[in-house]
């Protein structure tokens, strides 16, 4: 038995606990290790609070009713979750409608690494991401956002309803 879901969101602060409640009550419903659960939850919420901050300020310029600066794009104002649980492995995609990432993250596995400048706020949440799950890439759709997909190795509580 597997387990998928799909969550739209608005982009608000309030938007990244609800998903990562969501995430933890699948969880512990199947079966989940809770550390495994936990690690899981903490990279969901970093990536959703990076949709809520940078995932709606693309423009559609010449839409209608534009003045020559663009107007916002329909869907900026919200974004998407999407949860696999299926054997041995979760997956977790969230995606906005956002400018999406600069080419030096966009479009490649992300590579584990230690920032040296710690006291730069600016990608921590990505690294942190990289750090709790086992694989992660960060990619644009083209014209439509930002897409962080990560995944990991699930362990199983004894008696779990989704196990191997």
């Amino acid at each position: 038995m597997s387990i998928w879901w799909s969550l739209h969101l608005r982009r608000e602060a309030a938007s990244v606990p609800l998903a990562r409640r969501f995430l933890l009550g699948t969880m512990e419903t199947a079966g989940v290790d809770p550390d495994i659960s936990f690690d899981l939850s903490v990279a969901l919420s970093e990536a959703c609070a990076n949709a809520v901050e940078h995932g709606g300020d693309r423009t559609v310029p010449g839409a209608p009713g534009d003045s020559g600066t663009g107007r916002p794009c329909a869907e900026s104002g919200q974004y998407r979750v999407t949860a696999y649980l299926d054997g041995e492995k979760c997956r977790i995609e969230v995606s906005d409608s956002g400018p999406g990432f600069p080419a030096r993250r966009a479009l490649r596995p992300a590579a584990h690494s230690h920032r040296a400048e710690t006291d730069a706020e600016s990608g921590r949440g990505l690294d942190l991401i990289q750090q709790l799950s086992d694989h992660v890439q960060f990619g644009n759709r083209p014209g439509r956002g930002a897409v962080v997909s990560f995944d990991k190795v699930l362990k199983w509580r004894e008696g779990a309803l989704l196990t191997v």
